[in-house]
């Protein structure tokens, strides 16, 4: 188990190359924090603050961002891998470049947020907000209901973020510019 920063308020701190492997931050105030190449793999972010933060790339893989909220942070570059984002606030959030693989954003609420040539392979069910997303990525997503799991992906992709309010163009592979 890593260090236990739960309830603390690190806002504006500057976590430049930081490990915080393992590390307990539920609750923690990060709202403005630099985060660039931090290292949080398997780091608990529930109910975190991280408006504004710069998580420029930094290592997300397999932590909990259940929760949190990330409305206006910069991810460009990120790894997000095998994280559950559940209920996450990611409003007017910029997420370049960035990988998003087996992500779980069920109940999050991705208003205004903006992609470019993600790799987002994600998890939403019908309380994931699309609000005005933006942007180019690569999918497929899963699409979680009642009655099951269902696998989208190139125009049904498309014609389902615009039908909850977004506006995303998927980039078949090779096609990046």
């Amino acid at each position: 188990m890593g260090l236990d920063f739960s309830g603390a308020d690190l806002a504006g701190g500057d976590f430049s190359e930081s490990w915080f492997t393992d590390a307990r931050l539920t609750g923690v105030n990060l709202a403005g924090a630099e985060f660039y190449r931090a290292d949080a793999e398997g780091a608990d972010f529930s109910g975190t603050n991280l408006t504004g933060a710069s998580l420029v790339r930094a290592n997300f893989d397999d932590a909990s961002l259940r929760g949190a909220r990330l409305d206006e942070a910069n991810l460009i570059k990120a790894s997000l891998c095998d994280v559950d984002a559940s209920g996450a606030s990611w409003h007017g959030t910029q997420i370049m470049g960035a990988s998003l693989l087996d992500v779980d954003l069920c109940g999050a609420d991705l208003t205004n947020a903006v992609v470019k040539e993600n790799s987002f392979k994600v998890r939403v069910d019908a309380n994931t907000i699309f609000n005005g997303f933006s942007g180019t990525i690569f999918g497929p997503i899963e699409v979680v209901s009642e009655n099951g799991t269902q696998e989208v992906g190139g125009d049904d992709l498309e014609r389902f973020i615009q039908g909850q309010g977004g506006n995303i163009r998927v980039v078949p592979r090779g096609e990046a510019r």
